[in-house]
């Protein structure tokens, strides 16, 4: 995780937390936020404003790594959860979510499918 003696110009992720996004409406009905701590900004795009809010944060963690590589992405969701239309989503093992998708899941026609973190964040899903 985060180790307390780093430093560097890039803000901590949970420091854009606290920041106000601005919202955007783009193609398709859209919504782009944009995280602004000069002079770095996130965004991030989904189908609502709270979804685009969360990919935006995630987004500041990922560039926060590039910034400091040991540092460990969290995942926005549970390893295991069920969203609000009822569908179960299961984290892929490392090994897996190489080949496939971060998460598996059911899809309507009961197949199994697999997405990866920042499509559930364009998509919007969030655990009920």
């Amino acid at each position: 995780m985060f180790d307390p003696g780093e430093r560097s110009a890039y803000p901590k992720p949970n420091d854009f937390e606290v920041m106000r996004p601005e919202y955007e409406e783009i193609d398709d009905g859209m919504i782009q936020a944009l995280i602004d701590i000069t002079p770095f900004q996130v965004t991030g795009v989904s189908t609502t404003r709270p979804g685009a809010r969360r990919a935006a944060l995630y987004q500041a963690h990922k560039t926060y790594k590039s910034y400091h590589p040991s540092y460990v992405v969290p995942s926005p969701f549970p390893d295991r959860f069920t969203d609000q239309e009822g569908v179960a989503w299961e984290r892929m093992s490392v090994v897996v979510k190489a080949t496939t998708g971060d998460y598996k899941f059911t899809d309507e026609d009961g197949e199994e499918d697999y997405a990866d973190i920042e499509q559930m964040l364009l998509w919007d899903v969030r655990p009920t």
